[in-house]
């Protein structure tokens, strides 16, 4: 191996994505992190050692860019730019949201999209991965906005999916009402009720049970295994949360019916402390319905709460930390901050939260450290489950689909571990997730041929 981790088989296809995708930061450290893990299995596997498939992984399958001109409520005419990126469907159909934001460019939904393909393939489902979205920000935009930018989205995008070809979902700045926008769009121009082209869909409208609560939720369920892997319960834990939306408000649920306390949460404003555990349906109310700043959370509870701005919440003590914001929020500083107060496990409910130097710091500390691919990986596999009841015309219970969900969230911890256990990484979930992710994908990749 190389000094910088890198096998030195690899060396050259890491400088080939860097060349081939300049500027695309985000891209070139989800793919450097899993180059990182793949040593061992280029050592061990004959048929990987030429590393040409491995080359084949890195480039996605298809790159759509298109513009997006809509009206505003003023009358004038706006642009934005929508992307999809169609990344790997050796396994299935490719699956993966939408985000809007405007932070939103190619590089952004390559790294996405990229880590789609092994968390899609750690839950075991026959999906592969892709991601998209669009420089939008439905952020103080009015509802007819909204609903006037997602169709002309549709517009452009419904010729690239459908439930056999590609199927978006949501992801930060698209939930159930840009769902079910894009999705009245796509019915009236295909003049056709394909519920499995989309998931994320209200439950009167072809949704499934559980998918709401599926990534924050399943994130829990992970750290839980981890948990009882070593004999403990999150009885008695105090728990920290970033962001304030829908992964990391259902995560607080799940982690509070588990036993724990949650003693803050964040926004981009900054974050609050309650000591006496997070009140979920103030939170609830103020993030799902009046979209409020979470300031205003501190200001409701009195003196049992408190707002700290512009500072980074992972300075709070800690037994368990859960960063469910967005991509390289937790860095160096914040690792080091959250290893002196005996942080014991970190899990990335979302998508490669942790920056390279924080993943260190928690390997070498000792840290349990859950990658964004194997712990937030609930969201997309109950998203599968939806399109498994479409499929079947059916609908199940919120206890059968969270049950289900639960056991595959089981089962990829179990993955893990055992990979890990079996390229000489014991107890490394990022290898663990890395190799057995890579594994599945590579080797339906070789059975089909090359295409």
């Amino acid at each position: 191996m190389a000094q910088d981790g890198l096998h030195e088989r690899l060396h050259d296809v890491y400088e080939e994505v860097t060349r081939r995708n300049a500027g695309e930061i985000e891209f070139h450290q989800a793919v450097y992190e899993v180059l990182t893990s793949l040593g061992p299995v280029v050592d061990k596997h004959p048929e990987y050692s030429d590393t040409a498939i491995i080359r084949r992984l890195f480039e996605p399958e298809r790159q759509i860019i298109f513009r997006v001109p809509w009206i505003d409520d003023t009358g004038a005419e706006q642009i934005n730019r929508g992307f999809r990126v169609e990344f790997n469907s050796a396994l299935g159909p490719f699956k993966g949201g939408l985000r809007f934001h405007p932070s939103v460019y190619l590089g952004i939904v390559k790294f996405l999209g990229f880590e789609q393909i092994f968390k899609n393939s750690l839950t075991g489902l026959p999906i592969g991965g892709g991601k998209g979205g669009s420089d939008f920000d439905p952020k103080g935009r009015s509802k007819n906005e909204v609903m006037r930018f997602c169709q002309s989205f549709m517009t452009e995008l419904y010729r690239h999916i459908g439930e056999y070809t590609d199927v978006p979902a949501g992801d930060i700045g698209v939930g159930g009402r840009e769902i079910g926008y894009l999705f009245g769009q796509y019915k009236r121009i295909t003049n056709r009720y394909e519920s499995g082209v989309l998931t994320g869909k209200g439950l009167t409208w072809g949704g499934s049970q559980v998918r709401t609560e599926a990534t924050g939720y399943g994130t829990v369920f992970f750290v839980d295994e981890i948990l009882r892997s070593t004999g403990q319960s999150f009885d008695g834990k105090q728990v920290v949360v970033s962001g304030s939306g829908n992964v990391a408000i259902y995560a607080i649920e799940k982690v509070q019916a588990l036993g724990g306390t949650v003693v803050g949460c964040s926004d981009s404003s900054g974050y609050i402390v309650d000591e006496k555990g997070v009140d979920l349906e103030l939170l609830k109310e103020l993030k799902e319905v009046r979209r409020g700043r979470i300031s205003e959370y501190a200001e409701t509870r009195g003196g049992a709460a408190r707002f700290v701005e512009n500072e980074s919440i992972w300075q709070l003590p800690c037994d368990i930390a859960l960063p469910c914001a967005t991509q390289n929020e937790l860095d160096g500083d914040d690792a080091k901050a959250l290893i002196a107060s005996g942080c014991q496990v970190v899990a990335e409910g979302a998508n490669m939260p942790c920056t390279p130097e924080a993943v260190k710091l928690f390997a070498e500390a000792k840290v349990a450290f859950a990658p964004g691919k194997a712990a937030n990986a609930g969201g997309v596999a109950t998203s599968a489950l939806e399109m498994q009841q479409n499929a079947s015309r059916d609908s199940w219970t919120f206890e059968e689909t969270e049950q289900r969900l639960a056991e595959i969230m089981g089962r990829i911890h179990d993955r893990c571990l055992s990979t890990a256990d079996e390229y000489g990484q014991p107890g490394n979930y990022m290898a663990g997730a890395n190799i057995a992710g890579f594994i599945r994908v590579a080797d339906a990749m070789s059975a089909l041929g090359v295409v």
